[in-house]
C-alpha cells in the first residue's frame, strides 16, 4: 500500500508563481521558468513530466536552495529556501561521486555538514550503503563499480542525511534499461515498506512510464518557458503492472496530451520548437534517425501509422528522442502527430519509397522551406561573393535568443542537416559554413 494513505498530508514543499530568467548576451532576459505553482505533501511520490530543455532540472535546483528564482516564493516546511536547505537532499542524473574516495567515504561526505561524531557517521553511512544493497562494497572505489552501483552509492549519500524532501534528476537516464528498472523497483520497494528515512520524493523525469510506474502525482511541464500545464493522479495500487490496461490507458493519454498543439495545451505554452523564425529551437536529431524513423513507419507493422508508446517500445527508444524524431518529421513535414498517433504525409512515403539521391533532394526541399535558419544561412552564403561565413555569425545571432548551450544545439542540427540535403557544406577546422557549388 502506498505511504500517502497512512501519513498526514502535511505540507513539505511549496512553490508559488516561481520565474526563472537568464540574461542574454546582447541585453534583456531568456525566461526559462514562468509562474510556476505546486506543492507537495507528505507520503508522495510527485513527477515533474517534460521534455528535455523545459527548465524541470532548473526548477529543482530552486527548490534545492543551489541558485535562486527570478521571481516567485519556494518554501520547505513552511520556510523560504534562501539557500541549500538541512532536510533536502538531492540524487543527480551523474552519479558526482569522488572517484579518489571508497564508498563508505562517499557516503560519509554527505554528513560533514552535521557536525555530527565520526562514531555515528560511520553507523550511518553503513546503514545507508546497506539499505541501498551495496552491503559488502564500502572499501571499493568508483572505478570498481558498474553505473548501476554508482547510483546506488549516490542514493546513500542522500538518504545518509535522513532528509524529509529526497529530489530526483532523471536518476535513472545514464543507466542501462535493466539496470534502471531493478533501480527502480528496489527504490520503490523500500518506499512501500517505509524503509527509507524520508517523507516525500520529487522525481524530475522525461519517461512518461516512469513517471506512471512511480508516482502519486504527475505534474506535465510545458517549454519555453516551462510551467506546469496539468496535473494528473495516478490511482493505480502498488505495486504496478505495465501491461495492466488502467497503466497502458494512462501512458497513452500522457502521450496525447504531450503532443498536443501547444494551444491546446495551455495558453501561452509551445512545444520545444515550433514554426517561428531562425531562432527556432531545434533539437540533436541526425538525418539516419530521421530516415530510419520514416523507414520504420512506412513498412510493417504500421504502414505508415502507429501508436506513439507501442513505437516506442518497438524502436527501445526514450520518449524524449521518439518525440524528437518525430517532432522533427512533422516539421520537415514528413509526418503529422495527433492523439498519440503519429502518421506520414504523402510526402513521406514518397520518401520512404525513394534512392537516396531523390531522398537529399526532398530533404533540401524541406529543409529551406520549413527551417527558416536553414534558409537564412542559405541566403547568406549565396550573398556573400566567397559564398563563406563563420559558424560564429550564426552562433552569435542566435544567442541573441537563447542561451549557448541551446544556440549551439540548434546550429549543429541545421548544419548537419544541411551537410545532408548538400545545401551548404562546413569546415570543422576552420568552422567556416560554405557553398559547394555556389552560383
Amino acid at each position: 500500500m502506498a505511504m500517502a494513505s497512512t501519513i498526514e498530508t502535511k505540507t513539505v514543499l511549496q512553490v508559488e508563481g516561481v520565474r526563472k530568467a537568464f540574461p542574454r548576451p546582447s541585453g534583456g532576459e531568456m525566461t526559462v521558468l514562468e509562474n510556476v505553482d505546486m506543492t507537495l505533501k507528505e507520503g508522495e511520490i510527485v513527477g515533474l513530466l517534460g521534455r528535455s530543455g523545459s527548465g524541470k532540472s532548473t526548477l529543482l535546483r530552486i527548490m534545492a536552495g543551489l541558485i535562486e528564482a527570478t521571481g516567485g516564493k519556494a518554501r520547505f516546511l513552511g520556510e523560504p529556501i534562501d539557500g541549500p536547505a538541512e532536510g533536502i537532499a538531492m540524487v543527480f542524473q551523474t552519479f558526482a561521486l569522488f572517484p579518489w574516495l571508497t564508498v563508505l567515504q562517499n557516503v560519509q561526505l554527505g554528513l560533514d555538514a552535521l557536525q555530527i561524531s565520526s562514531d555515528e557517521a560511520h553507523k550511518r553511512a553503513l546503514e545507508a550503503i546497506d539499505l541501498v544493497g551495496l552491503d559488502g562494497f564500502e572499501s571499493a572505489y568508483p572505478k570498481e563499480l558498474s553505473g548501476g552501483m554508482r547510483q546506488r552509492v549516490g542514493f546513500a549519500r542522500a538518504l545518509v542525511v535522513h532528509p524529509d524532501l529526497l529530489l530526483m534528476d532523471e536518476p535513472f537516464s545514464a543507466l542501462d534499461v535493466l539496470t534502471a528498472e531493478t533501480l527502480r523497483t528496489d527504490l520503490l520497494d523500500l518506499w512501500s515498506e517505509g524503509r527509507m528515512p524520508i517523507k516525500s520524493i520529487l522525481l524530475v523525469t522525461h519517461n512518461i512510464e516512469e513517471a506512471v510506474l512511480m508516482c502519486d502525482r504527475i505534474l506535465l511541464f510545458s517549454s519555453n518557458p516551462g510551467r506546469v500545464i496539468a496535473e494528473i493522479p495516478v490511482d493505480i495500487q502498488r505495486p504496478r503492472n505495465r501491461l495492466d490496461p488502467k497503466f497502458r490507458w494512462l501512458v497513452d493519454s500522457i502521450y496525447e496530451r504531450m503532443t498536443m498543439p501547444a494551444k491546446a495545451q495551455a495558453a501561452g505554452a509551445r512545444p520545444a520548437f515550433s514554426a517561428g523564425g531562425i531562432d527556432m529551437l531545434l533539437p540533436r536529431v541526425s538525418t539516419n534517425s530521421i530516415a530510419g524513423l520514416i523507414e520504420a513507419l512506412a513498412g510493417a507493422p504500421y504502414h505508415g501509422r502507429a501508436d506513439l508508446p507501442p513505437l516506442a517500445e518497438h524502436m527501445h527508444m526514450s520518449t524524449d528522442a521518439l518525440f524528437s524524431i518525430g517532432e522533427t518529421l512533422q516539421l520537415l513535414r514528413f509526418a503529422e502527430i495527433e492523439g498519440g498517433d503519429i502518421r506520414l504525409t504523402e510526402t513521406g512515403t514518397r520518401f520512404a519509397n525513394e534512392d537516396p539521391h531523390v531522398r537529399k533532394q526532398m530533404f533540401a526541399e524541406s529543409l529551406l522551406s520549413y527551417v527558416p535558419l536553414a534558409a537564412h544561412i542559405k541566403r547568406v552564403l549565396d550573398e556573400r561573393p566567397a559564398h563563406r561565413a563563420p559558424y560564429a555569425r550564426f552562433a552569435e545571432e542566435l544567442e541573441d535568443a537563447m542561451s549557448e548551450e541551446w544556440a549551439e544545439q540548434t546550429l549543429r542540427s541545421v548544419i548537419n542537416w544541411g551537410r545532408f540535403a548538400e545545401v551548404f557544406a562546413y569546415d570543422e577546422n576552420q568552422a567556416m559554413l560554405s557553398l559547394d557549388n555556389p552560383v
